[in-house]
């Protein structure tokens, strides 16, 4: 009988040796998985700002409200066209009634009243203003009507194909929608203006009207005082949308945008987005290649009054790599020959980037300095000095 129960146990712990590795890999894959996140919202996203990288997606492409996240692609157009226009900041609007009679989140404007621009801007970012959407569509466009075109002109420009505007507020309206991977598009479009995050990072303001009234605004994402590195974001609420939240934190170079709609309510959704964002950072980093106005060196240049011009990189690049893998940035330079007449700014070859020895990206090569081309006078005076 002890035979047998001895030569049952060696059977058992042979089992039991074989399987281990098996159990490693399992144990390995599980650990390097996601933890639940996003748990009571219908759709969210994590995704690095620079490349576009996702890091969590669920239900991104389903067509949900979204509230006042709407403002997102209001604000952004404002800010493309103001810059676009060369408008001056300080242009004063005057509201009209319809603006004013809006309802739901507002900084109560008087009608026939004039206001600033960047102080109408600062309100919808800030506290998400309706009225102050208005008065903006309807001073840059004429009407909100054609104010919604363009909303849904530049949408299309963006690859935003499951998003449809119908008004420029989010206040509801059958018909409208969008999902959280367009609403990281138009996010990630309106964070290139620094403006934003100027009017983002305001916590409560006064906001004063030309009648010597005063409308205190709070800002409605909670995050940029409660999150470490937050300093942007578009919060919204609506009872079909439920809560909603888009927000951008940036820590060291790594800058993340997460999004996530239909949360069951604002505690929830703060907590939720402050998961992805936990996650995002402990788990990831970005690494830069190259950036802008970083100098590459000088080359030669032919037929040109200097020999050389220093040439620098056009734009940033950077690679979004899993913290702890490998991510080994080289760069080349493909510079040809080059003849004057070369002026600043002028494209004049690439920068390839190799990732880990394959090449990953090309960004241009940029002239930092002019180079004209030699006249009459400065061959006959190259000639002399060498004769």
């Amino acid at each position: 009988m002890n035979k047998k129960i001895l030569i049952g146990l060696a059977a058992v712990l042979t089992a039991i040796v074989a399987f281990m590795p098996l159990l490693n890999s399992v144990m390995t894959a599980r650990a390097d998985e996601a933890p639940t996140l996003a748990k009571t919202s219908r759709a969210a996203m994590l995704l690095d700002s620079a490349t576009g990288t996702a890091v969590f997606e669920k239900n991104t492409k389903e067509h949900l409200q979204i509230a006042s996240m709407v403002k997102i692609m209001t604000l952004g157009l404002a800010f493309d066209e103001i810059a676009k226009r060369e408008i001056p900041l300080d242009t004063e609007i005057v509201a009209s009634q319809n603006a004013a009679d809006m309802g739901g989140s507002q900084a109560f404007l008087d009608a026939d009243a004039k206001y600033r621009l960047d102080e109408l801007l600062k309100s919808i970012v800030v506290a998400s203003a309706n009225d102050s959407c208005v008065a903006v569509a309807e001073y840059l466009y004429g009407s909100v009507d054609a104010f919604v075109a363009a909303m849904n002109e530049r949408a299309a420009e963006l690859g935003m194909n499951d998003t449809k505007f119908v008004n420029c507020t989010g206040l509801p309206k059958e018909g409208q929608y969008s999902c959280a991977a367009d609403v990281a598009v138009m996010f990630k479009q309106l964070i290139e203006h620094e403006k934003f995050f100027e009017y983002a990072k305001v916590w409560m303001y006064d906001f004063e009207h030309p009648s010597g009234r005063v409308t205190g605004l709070t800002n409605t994402n909670k995050l940029i005082k409660f999150y470490d590195g937050c300093d942007g974001g578009k919060t919204g609420y609506t009872d079909a949308a439920r809560s909603c939240i888009t927000v951008t934190a940036k820590r060291g170079d790594t800058r993340l945008i997460c999004v996530t709609i239909g949360a069951e309510n604002s505690k929830t959704r703060n907590k939720e987005v402050s998961e992805m964002l936990n996650y995002g950072f402990a788990n990831y980093k970005t690494v830069y290649a190259v950036r802008k106005g970083d100098v590459m060196g000088e080359f030669d240049v032919q037929k040109g009054k200097t020999d050389k011009i220093t040439v620098v990189a056009g734009e940033d690049c950077s690679a979004f790599v899993k913290t702890g893998e490998k991510s080994e940035l080289s760069v080349e330079s493909a510079i040809g020959e080059l003849y004057a007449p070369v002026k600043s700014g002028d494209v004049v070859g690439e920068i390839k980037i190799l990732l880990n020895g394959e090449q990953y990206a090309c960004v241009p090569a940029v002239a930092q300095t002019d180079c004209d081309k030699k006249g009459y006078l400065d061959i006959l005076d190259d000639f002399i000095s060498e004769w």
